[in-house]
């Protein structure tokens, strides 16, 4: 094409030049005549190239070489086994996590432990200062002998029909009197002594020795098991069929690098109406004891699974000005491979693929690359697949 162009060019040059004047010249001669004729004679030169311009095209048209097709890449469907999962953020606790508090008031004259100290369930953490308490139980102690002794004589003569009922009744309830009384301020003598309520790590001493503490007002110790470990996290009302109790979940720690399988303990009954959502409790198993309470984790739990799922690229899904999704497939015609748009339904997401629940086949060849750019009808060749 451009070789005709340069011949014709050549061919203009030569009919305007030789001997007769340039533009210029005639411009500089002022012969109004002179210009005029050349102006026509330019003119239908300018036609006769346009018209055998014209006629270059059309034959190149006809018998030229074909226009080159549009390179895409493709990917052939195949059916596979799909996992949904959802991902959400909690952090641990622990059911027993506590603030261990005085059950009477008094001066903590003992602590018996310390910061990180390993402590078994019942073991005496502290003494408070009984007032005397003690003492009295001990006084009490000798009137309670005397009480039982003064029964026991009066309970053989009553079996002997000696002495009156109500001797022996009052014998006997003196002494039932004061062996409550004994066991009551027993009671109360006990509070005195703080134990541990279960096995765990003293984590902190709240109270030192030598202050005065009184029930619900002083905090003595913090006790934590790290065994019956969990997670509690919210999870969207959406998902509520799908979640369930025994749902497998996969717990991440990303402070740790730890990974760990588990399943859904419980699920509440309620959903929160301030963020419509409801509650799940994951068991965490803390072996290492790496895990601590208030450490964030990651869960993906599996909502949802098709053992013969299509799955695409996110990147081939499209939309018209309808709001229908459709893909660029692959299909074969007299001229060659062509593009042509197919509808489709998705489904659930994972990652950068996405489930096609309707509008494709096992075996479709769907565009990937040039999946936004080809248009549908274009003629196509495949560079890889």
């Amino acid at each position: 094409m451009k070789k005709i162009l340069i011949i014709l060019t050549t061919a203009l040059i030569v009919s305007c030049g030789g001997k007769a004047p340039s533009i210029d010249e005639l411009l500089a001669q002022g012969d109004e005549k002179a210009i005029a004729a050349k102006k026509t004679e330019l003119n239908n030169q300018k036609a006769s190239i346009e018209e055998t311009l014209k006629k270059i095209q059309d034959y190149q048209n006809e018998h030229g070489d074909k226009p080159i097709n549009t390179q895409v890449s493709t990917m052939t469907i195949k059916d596979t086994l799909f996992d949904h999962f959802i991902e959400l953020q909690g952090s641990v606790d622990t059911k027993q996590n506590i603030t261990i508090m005085p059950e009477m008031s008094g001066l903590l004259t003992q602590v018996y432990v310390k910061e990180g100290q390993k402590v078994a369930a019942g073991q005496i953490l502290a003494k408070i200062d009984d007032g005397g308490l003690s003492q009295q139980i001990q006084q009490m102690q000798v009137q309670e002998q005397l009480a039982k002794t003064t029964f026991e004589r009066q309970k053989r003569l009553w079996d002997q029909n000696i002495g009156s009922e109500i001797q022996y009744l009052q014998a006997k309830a003196n002494y039932e009197g004061q062996s409550k009384a004994i066991s009551s301020m027993q009671r109360t003598l006990s509070k005195t002594t703080v134990r541990a309520p279960f096995a765990g790590t003293i984590d902190d001493v709240i109270t030192e020795q030598g202050n005065v503490v009184s029930p619900g007002m002083t905090a003595l110790f913090r006790l934590v098991s790290l065994k019956d470990m969990y997670i509690n996290v919210d999870v969207p009302e959406t998902y509520i069929t799908s979640i369930k109790k025994g749902t497998e979940v996969t717990v991440e720690f990303p402070v740790l690098s730890e990974k760990m399988e588990s399943k859904i303990r419980q699920t509440s009954s309620y959903i929160n109406p301030a963020n419509r959502s409801f509650s799940i409790e994951i068991p965490v198993d803390n072996k290492s004891g790496n895990i601590k309470p208030n450490l964030t984790a990651r869960l993906k739990i599996n909502d949802y699974t098709s053992e013969n799922a299509i799955l695409v690229p996110l990147s081939v899904i499209s939309e018209n000005q309808n709001g229908e999704q459709y893909v660029m497939i692959v299909n074969e015609s007299e001229d060659g491979l062509q593009a042509a748009r197919r509808q489709v339904t998705t489904g659930k997401a994972s990652g950068d693929l996405i489930e096609i629940t309707k509008g494709l086949k096992t075996g479709d060849q769907v565009i990937t690359e040039g999946a936004r750019t080809v248009r549908e009808g274009q003629l196509i060749d495949i560079k890889n697949s």
